[in-house]
């Protein structure tokens, strides 16, 4: 059996049954642009190791279609693995006498540098968060406060804060997709399971979003009057927002890195930071702001020498 046809059918059958709508997209885009130009006309038989590592490594330098530059080593690791999953499944589907896809080798990624604002900068986009007139702006804060994700905070609802307790429930996410040509929102659930949460807010936090609460015409926090926001439109307004503020260039995903900063800042542990962020444990808290942690501790050892 050519790749081609158990490829599809696998999408098909496998993947598009059990999984996310958005994952059998990406899936499914993966295999219609990178894999099946390259592998699609060989047998099964034909994906020996040395084939699937010479494909891999082509994709690391000059895999992508558009530019011919090499794709970044995330990308290549999900093409790896949707391979590596199909193929599994056609050696227990009995279409594969032998599983060997597992000896190919990915680039390693490295952990990204945690770009944050400073105490200063996250002060100054709070007061003019919080002073300007479109109340949609007073997202970053939540955000500064709670450490959601861009999609988090763009499908929360009002009936997902309870006001009493002050918590908020973290059930869902929002992203944009194309569709047949036409630009829609979709709300689907949160990146991963570890990612549905309950997130203690700050008194001050909560006030604010009584205020917004109060001026609402839309069920979701985040709004343009009656209608909710587009991710890429929030993200080009946030861009918009820091350089008429005099603010540094920074990707929305850093008020969640700021948000995670000071609370280490602040002796939050790990763990707890770990469940507030969605993260599936706390080890991956711990490479990723393991830095900041490192300054935390030496401040305070350099703080107890001073006692001493």
């Amino acid at each position: 059996m050519k790749y081609k046809i158990w490829l599809e059918n696998w999408l098909a059958h496998y993947v598009e049954p059990s999984s996310k709508k958005r994952t059998f997209r990406h899936y499914s885009k993966a295999a219609e642009i990178h894999i099946l130009p390259y592998l699609g006309e060989l047998e099964l038989s034909e994906l020996t190791p040395y084939v699937l590592q010479k494909f891999i490594a082509e994709l690391t330098t000059d895999g992508n279609k558009r530019t011919g530059e090499a794709l970044s080593t995330n990308f290549v690791k999900s093409i790896a693995s949707i391979i590596q999953l199909s193929l599994k499944s056609a050696h227990l589907s009995g279409y594969l006498p032998e599983y060997s896809a597992s000896k190919i080798k990915c680039p390693k990624a490295k952990e990204k540098q945690v770009d944050c604002f400073t105490f200063s900068e996250q002060k100054k986009l709070e007061e003019a968060a919080l002073s300007a007139k479109k109340i949609k702006f007073r997202g970053f804060v939540i955000c500064l406060y709670t450490g959601l994700r861009i999609g988090e905070l763009l499908a929360l609802k009002w009936s997902d804060i309870d006001f009493e307790k002050g918590v908020l429930s973290v059930t869902k996410a929002s992203y944009d997709e194309t569709i047949n040509g036409e630009h829609v929102r979709i709300i689907d659930t949160p990146k991963t399971e570890s990612s549905k949460r309950r997130i203690p807010l700050p008194k001050s936090l909560v006030k604010i979003l009584r205020k917004m609460k109060r001026k609402s015409k839309c069920e979701f926090v985040i709004a343009d009057g009656e209608k909710p926001v587009f991710t890429r439109s929030y993200q080009r307004s946030f861009e918009l927002f820091l350089k008429k503020n005099g603010l540094p260039h920074k990707g929305f995903h850093s008020l969640r890195h700021t948000f995670a900063t000071r609370a280490i800042e602040c002796g939050m542990d790990v763990k707890t930071l770990s469940e507030i962020l969605g993260h599936k444990n706390a080890s991956i808290t711990l490479n990723r702001y393991v830095h900041s942690l490192w300054e935390h501790k030496a401040e305070m050892m350099n703080k107890l020498s001073e006692m001493l």
